[in-house]
């Protein structure tokens, strides 16, 4: 079991709550507080760990712009994910996994999502000892070639990429798309260790690429998602046009989505904002990718909850697909032929970033 939103999920508002940037520490700390408070004492709760980016942090380091705090509950049964919302000043994202999936080391070691907290001790609760067992065994075997190589494997883009629905809605299939296409990137991220990070995917392999001297292949991951020669100018339309999308869609959610805290006015500023800054800082192409999530992941609230007001909008869904290459269906199946024909290509790159990498370890 774990905690509702209702009853977990207090905002910024409440007493004690901070307002602009936080340190890390901090952002770490209100997190302590609230599994303490509102994840332990539940049936069923086993422990809890921080992952994501902000794990590397420092305690002095402030939290960057439009980044939250992951933290994952090990549960029996896990409910409904708590997802993103604001507790003493620090946004969190609350996700439950079940204990089951987490039961030997060797599992952790062979998933590409899982392994990388481990590698450090990110524990918060651990009732059972067993979190910290894991995190003895893998920080030492996380580096070693046949797991790193297990864990490339486990992204499975093709896998993905093959179970598209071509029956589905425009916006289901736009994702079904995507998500595989932009994990090309997280191989390469996990080839170098690098945490397999969501939004900010292309940014984190474009700076693996350039450390491995292999920066000539960046261009054709933005390929194919058909953003390599987006202008600045392009990317802020498409952003200010989903901007519009996105409140209209926070304002009328009611069905429950995996994805529904990502579409609040507390990720707003994640959605939407970050977005706007790496785009003043000329980094516009690397924004694309969480720019089409998101307008999909809206059109998915509109068509549940405001079936209306998601035809009116979908013009502007419609042409940013258009200057991805995703017009239509015919689009689609022609576009994942040619990720499907990238993949030998990619495995070489993440075998040249594996062999050069001075931490992976041959057992």
């Amino acid at each position: 079991m774990t905690p509702t939103p209702d009853r977990g999920a207090p905002t910024g508002s409440e007493p004690g709550a901070r307002t602009g940037p936080m340190t890390a520490g901090a952002a770490r700390a209100a997190a302590v507080d609230w599994v303490t408070r509102h994840a332990a004492p539940e049936p069923g709760f086993l422990g809890a760990y921080f992952g994501g980016s902000t794990v590397a942090l420092p305690d002095d380091a402030p939290v960057p712009a439009g980044s939250d705090v992951d933290v994952f509950l090990v549960v029996e049964e896990p409910g409904a994910k708590v997802g993103k919302f604001e507790y003493h000043g620090a946004l969190l994202e609350i996700s439950p996994l079940p204990a089951a999936g987490l039961a030997t080391p060797e599992q952790v070691l062979g998933r590409y999502h899982l392994a990388g907290p481990f590698r450090t001790d990110t524990v918060i609760a651990d009732p059972t000892g067993h979190l910290r067992a894991l995190h003895r065994r893998v920080a030492v075997e996380f580096a070693r070639e046949d797991w790193v190589r297990r864990r490339c494997a486990d992204v499975a883009v093709a896998e993905s990429l093959r179970r598209q629905d071509p029956a589905a809605p425009w916006h289901a299939r736009v994702t079904g798309w995507l998500f595989p296409t932009a994990c090309t990137a997280h191989v390469l991220l996990v080839a170098a260790l690098r945490n397999p990070t969501v939004r900010l995917r292309h940014l984190a392999v474009r700076g693996v690429l350039a450390d491995y001297g292999l920066s000539d292949g960046y261009p054709e991951l933005l390929e194919l998602l058909g953003c390599a020669t987006m202008t600045a100018a392009t990317a802020r339309r498409h952003l200010d046009a989903l901007a519009d999308t996105f409140d209209a869609a926070a304002a009328v959610a009611r069905t429950r989505f995996p994805f529904s805290s990502d579409i609040t006015p507390a990720a707003r500023p994640i959605a939407i904002d970050a977005s706007r800054t790496l785009i003043d800082r000329g980094l516009h192409r690397e924004t694309v990718f969480w720019t089409a999530a998101t307008f999909a992941r809206c059109h998915a609230i509109l068509a549940a909850d405001a079936p209306e007001l998601g035809e009116r909008l979908a013009p502007a869904f419609g042409e940013l697909t258009a200057d991805l290459g995703v017009a239509t269906g015919a689009d689609l199946a022609r576009r994942t032929a040619e990720v499907l024909a990238y993949l030998p290509r990619l495995a070489e790159t993440a075998d040249a970033i594996i062999a050069a990498h001075p931490e992976i370890t041959r057992p």
